[in-house]
């Protein structure tokens, strides 16, 4: 895996508990320095919401940090990281997703679905989001500055 990203933060409302705390031991294993952003108690409720804007916060000057943000559909997770101008969240299902949304679309946030998703294709998905470049070409960069 590349490690040019300096960070990544990683959080998850108490449905994404599990997927996180296994994604934290897999890219801490691989060399990347990981942020746990919280929660980590699956029996306590918590507004997904209130992580993203801890992520939202986290990443607000910086541009060689991502984050993966884990709820039970994903949906929600996504809806709430694409309110912030400099996140770029995408729901992914499968390794190929993430890798074609951070080359087209430059993502910088992945979000994954706790209940839906392999806890074994969720680390496939977060490898393929984080040694992905972003095909970094005139149309791209004309098409994300509309959005940014």
């Amino acid at each position: 895996m590349t490690k040019q990203i300096s960070k990544v933060f990683l959080g998850a409302d108490h449905r994404g508990v599990g997927v996180k705390l296994y994604l934290i031991e897999m890219l801490n294993a691989a060399g990347f320095t990981t942020v746990d952003l919280g929660t980590n108690d699956p029996a306590t409720p918590v507004d997904f919401p209130d992580i993203v804007e801890k992520m939202a916060n986290e990443m607000q000057n910086t541009t060689d940090t991502r984050g993966i943000l884990i709820c039970g559909t994903g949906a929600g997770m996504e809806i709430a990281a694409n309110r912030y101008r400099h996140l770029r969240a995408s729901r992914c299902e499968r390794p190929e997703q993430a890798r074609d949304d951070r080359f087209h679309d430059d993502i910088n946030v992945l979000t994954l679905a706790a209940d839906d998703i392999d806890i074994e294709v969720a680390y496939l998905c977060a490898q393929a989001f984080l040694e992905s470049p972003f095909d970094d070409i005139e149309r791209r960069r004309r098409r994300l500055e509309k959005i940014s």
